[in-house]
């Protein structure tokens, strides 16, 4: 087939609500205007996170000769045989590139930022796919990668991302028509056309670009320090405590130690630092890895999401904002948030103090209302009774030392922090899977009953018998590692069945050393 006949094959992925029929039709119109055969199809699907829909344009790059006949386009594309691919979505790119149909006769464009998939937000440890793979796959695979965060472009225009994508593939060069052309048929198209000219034209630059290699460059611990509004004789003893400390470590715990600033007071954030210094300490010289795996997991755990925390993060003007911005509120728009709790007896007694807590949680088994007793409200935060009752419940933070859920979490903390100062210079790759055991504890209710169940039979399986030396030190690591990893992947507890206390028994967590006393438990 000559190349004037071949036909030019483009393909759009983009996600439910995003444009991207309009994008195709568009496509299309601008074929048609510069006398150009095209022809269109569509192919409906899912993509975890919404609808998607896949948009496949085949075309030639001149006009007919008169009487040449009608040229036969496909109805959907061949592996190997596109000739521009277009995704709204970093990951709606790698999906097209798993599936062929990026190669190095292929011009990739697409955006870097990310929407996550059902089974990224599920997983209980962290289960984002990871940016930079994805981005060097499509640099390495096609023949021109053209990677930018179309989303941000989209926000500032106040448009749609169909008008960026577009804007990337004039910008680009991979249209066979001219930048007036596009223009002309966005102007014919209706509503909105202010805003996607202007996004159209902002993508247009950005593609037009040099593509450069990706360089983040992360602030280091003393400019962290220095950014966050700190009283400065606090900054400065914060600075002074964490210099000695690896590079790595000294930025994790800047960060810990402002989280832990935020989530109670500057005591708190101290008591962190404190306990990182114990850590480092205590640490090998081989086992910088787990060393910051322990420390990062440490400022989270600290951290930990009570009723109190979460009233706290859902009244935050940041959170507010963030919320319109995501719904694309002008300024004159009214945005309702409604905020949905189901709190049960658990939940209730975690925020109370320890003693009428317990004792609460004592008659809540005994008469088999755990489980069964909750509420369900609909509370809407951006009105003033909602608000305000949220708000009441984050001015709790005080109470919070004295609370219940705070004195388990805090006891649990304690034991495995004793561990890890144990294991740190005895077995750095038993203490980095240990380190890594915080993040079975998550959330709160039924989430957090299932994690500390997990916890619970993790530490008494494969910890409690490495620590009494009853098991080789190796072959524990290698078992803790493949059990988090099957719990991490069992989000409904089911491992649990067969580990789960009986009537009004208890997890027990055992230690050589008492926590913090350096002295043999008696």
């Amino acid at each position: 087939m000559s190349a004037p006949t071949k036909p030019y094959c483009i393909l759009i992925a983009a996600l439910g609500g995003e444009g991207g029929g309009v994008l195709a039709d568009w496509l299309v119109q601008c074929a048609r205007d510069s006398q150009l055969p095209v022809q269109a199809t569509s192919v409906p699907g899912v993509a975890q996170r919404t609808g998607a829909t896949s948009y496949y344009i085949e075309l030639l790059r001149q006009p007919l000769p008169p009487g040449s006949g009608t040229p036969v386009f496909a109805l959907t594309p061949v592996p190997g045989c596109v000739d521009v691919v277009v995704a709204s979505e970093l990951l709606e790119a790698a999906r097209m590139i798993e599936r062929g149909f990026v190669n190095s006769r292929t011009s990739l464009l697409a955006s870097t930022h990310r929407v996550y998939t059902t089974l990224e937000k599920m997983h209980m440890a962290d289960g984002r796919q990871d940016p930079q793979r994805l981005i060097a796959a499509a640099r390495a695979l096609a023949r021109q990668a053209v990677l930018f965060d179309m989303e941000t472009l989209t926000a500032q225009a106040g448009t749609v991302v169909s008008a960026v994508m577009f804007g990337a593939l004039s910008g680009a060069g991979v249209l066979p028509w001219s930048r007036e052309v596009c223009e002309t048929v966005i102007r014919a198209s209706g509503r909105g056309v202010s805003a996607s000219l202007a996004g159209f034209a902002a993508a247009f630059d950005a593609a037009g670009q040099p593509q450069a290699e990706d360089q983040q460059v992360s602030p280091d611990a003393q400019q962290v320090l220095s950014d966050a509004a700190l009283p400065a004789p606090l900054a400065q003893a914060w600075r002074e405590q964490i210099r000695p400390w690896p590079v790595p470590v000294q930025l994790l715990a800047a960060h810990g130690a402002l989280r832990c600033r935020d989530f109670q007071h500057d005591a708190y954030a101290s008591d962190f630092l404190h306990r990182v210094q114990r850590l480092v300490s205590a640490s090998a010289y081989d086992a910088s890895e787990a060393l910051e795996e322990a420390v990062r997991h440490l400022a989270l755990w600290m951290c930990f999401e009570d009723v109190i925390r979460v009233a706290d993060l859902k009244t935050r003007r940041s959170r507010f904002q963030r919320v319109r911005t995501e719904a694309q509120a002008r300024a004159d728009d009214i945005v309702r948030v409604t905020e949905h709790f189901k709190p049960g007896i658990d939940e209730v007694a975690a925020v109370l103090p320890k003693a009428l807590g317990a004792r609460l949680m004592a008659l809540a088994t005994r008469r088999g209302w755990l489980g069964k007793a909750h509420v369900g409200l609909h509370i809407r935060s951006t009105s003033l009774w909602g608000y305000l009752m949220l708000r009441f419940l984050a001015r709790l933070r005080p109470l919070r030392p004295r609370s219940l859920r705070y004195t388990q979490e805090h006891e649990a903390m304690a034991v495995w922090l004793q561990a890890m100062c144990q294991l740190l210079p005895a077995s750095p790759a038993l203490a980095l899977q240990v380190a890594g055991m915080p993040q079975v504890l998550k959330g709160y209710g039924d989430t957090q009953v299932r994690g500390r169940l997990n916890y619970a039979r993790l530490w008494a399986v494969h910890v409690v018998p490495a620590l009494l030396g009853d098991m080789d030190l190796t072959a524990a690591a290698s078992a803790l590692k493949q059990a988090l990893a099957a719990t991490l992947a069992d989000p409904e507890g089911k491992l649990n069945a067969g580990h789960r206390p009986q009537g009004n028994t208890h997890p027990v967590f055992w230690a050589s050393v008492a926590p913090g006393s350096g002295s043999p438990v008696p």
